[in-house]
């Protein structure tokens, strides 16, 4: 049941902070924190016991950590169907470490409707939650769904002058996408009736269903296209930055950090695995789409003088790469995108924080207003120089191992594209120490009373230096984690494929 806890702790944690919000504005923090902390135990936990693969009872291979079936609606075969791997798990340590982040961002920058606030932040974890862990595909949409409302009154209610067009188009985006992969997901099912008699959502029974030539090309990409939007991928983007400029701190630490991952996550469980000779067939256009995201993303990024909206378009540039280790599908390229996916994490949720820290100071996101920043706020700017130089992708952090992972592995696939996409790498150092150039050097362009981190930031900040300078030195405890799934999963494609006539 750990799995169902997990999640059962956030949405509990969630009620209660919404209802001691007529206690004071300090309870809803302490008690979000009270819900991650009792969720991090559990985390580590399960990190302790991924030393030794248990071979689960209910599924094949020997991949899974933990995994709990309960039969929910039996006559439609869905059920309550948990299960955590290697690469689960990681991503849901990742979710754990940024809502600490999102909590101690939001520390003094949310002043009003505190309770529901922190209701809607640990709810939309939840949600997330259930993404990485749902093993039904009818459970998997609930919570997909879960974890986007909650969002969208973050954005809506707390977010900044132009907040209400913002969370309109993230959610108009992402559910008409997750309206397409919900007709996938029921014709999917029906085939598997037609061919077995037996409706079932499971993830595992679903992966047999034979499914083949166009019909498998257009249920992919209902799958596809639901996840390219979340990722976002070129041209499914133009949601992200408006949603990261209006949202409030917290919710782009989770936004960039959190939610982009479950797109990623969707490409690696779902699109691949469950339409393989259509995922392969559909892989140009696919790295295609990788390397325009690539180049679109940093191109954009250069032209921006909010600072929020730059750091979103890195967001499209680096998402750019784990799509197309993805579908280059091989060992090197997927370890590359699970790499990307936590440290681009890391890096883009304290580069949001330090946005909003700014915001929250000096009232504005336009660079153009900065310069001259560095004397008056040292250790800030010591901040930004670090994460920008980590998203531009320096040896010996997160960035690069993941990039250059993916970057190897496609070259064996199409050397062509992965020549334009390692163009990426040149233009990123351009827009990350331009933030550098126009906001703490040069002369002052206006006057501003500001005060530098404090504690409780320069602790988020110092974990999550911590963070990316782990991955990057030692970044092989990560892939021997994700290492047997993806392992696994490739030789299950790989067999599928030998049968296919």
């Amino acid at each position: 049941m750990i799995l169902a806890w997990l999640i059962a702790i956030l949405f509990v944690g969630g009620l209660l902070a919404w209802y001691s919000e007529r206690w004071g504005n300090l309870w809803p923090r302490w008690i979000a924190l009270i819900a991650l902390t009792l969720d991090s135990f559990l985390v580590l936990i399960l990190l302790a016991d991924s030393d030794g693969n248990k071979a689960s009872p209910f599924t094949p291979g020997d991949v899974w950590l933990e995994h709990m079936l309960i039969e929910w609606i039996p006559r439609f075969g869905i059920s309550l169907n948990f299960a955590l791997d290697g690469l689960s798990l990681l991503l849901v340590a990742l979710t754990v470490f940024l809502g600490f982040i999102a909590v101690s961002c939001s520390w003094t920058e949310i002043k009003e409707r505190v309770g529901f606030f922190h209701f809607n932040l640990l709810w939309t974890l939840a949600g997330v939650f259930g993404v990485f862990l749902a093993l039904d595909l009818f459970l998997f949409f609930v919570f997909w769904e879960v974890m986007i409302v909650p969002m969208y009154f973050l954005i809506g209610i707390w977010g900044h002058e132009n907040r209400n067009y913002a969370a309109m188009k993230f959610f108009i985006f992402t559910q008409v996408s997750g309206l397409l992969m919900l007709l996938s997901i029921v014709a999917l099912v029906f085939i598997h009736k037609d061919v077995t008699g037996v409706f079932t959502f499971n993830y595992f029974e679903l992966l047999k269903t034979p499914v083949t030539g166009e019909l498998a090309t257009w249920l992919m990409l209902g799958f596809f296209i639901a996840f390219l939007v979340k990722l976002p991928g070129v041209p499914f983007h133009t949601w992200l930055p408006d949603a990261h400029t209006q949202a409030p701190t917290a919710g782009s630490v989770i936004l960039a950090g959190v939610l982009l991952k479950t797109g990623a996550y969707g490409l690696v469980r779902f699109v691949v695995p469950l339409f393989p000779e259509a995922a392969m067939d559909f892989t140009p256009v696919a790295m295609f789409l990788a390397v325009i995201s690539i180049i679109y993303g940093a191109k954009v990024a250069f032209a921006q003088s909010d600072i929020k909206r730059l750091i979103a378009y890195t967001s499209i540039s680096h998402m750019g790469f784990i799509l197309l280790g993805v579908f280059a599908w091989n060992a090197l390229a997927l370890q590359g995108a699970v790499m990307t996916m936590l440290a681009h994490g890391i890096s883009s949720a304290a580069l949001f924080m330090i946005a909003g820290a700014l915001q929250e100071r000096i009232h504005t996101r336009d660079m153009g207003r900065m310069g001259g920043l560095w004397g008056d706020v040292p250790r800030l700017s010591v901040m930004t120089l670090f994460f920008s130089v980590a998203a531009l992708g320096m040896p010996g952090l997160g960035n690069f191992i993941g990039e250059f992972l993916v970057l190897l592995g496609s070259f064996q696939v199409n050397w062509l594209l992965t020549a334009f996409a390692a163009l990426g790498l040149i233009v990123a150092p351009i827009y990350s120490l331009i933030v550098i150039q126009k906001a703490f050097h040069g002369p002052h362009n206006e006057k501003h009373s500001l005060w530098d981190f404090g504690p409780r930031e320069m602790t988020a900040m110092g974990l999550m230096v911590i963070a990316m300078v782990w991955m990057g030195l030692y970044p092989q405890s990560m892939m021997n984690l994700a290492n047997p799934s993806l392992t696994e999963t490739m030789h299950r494609i790989a067999i599928s494929s030998d049968k296919t006539p």
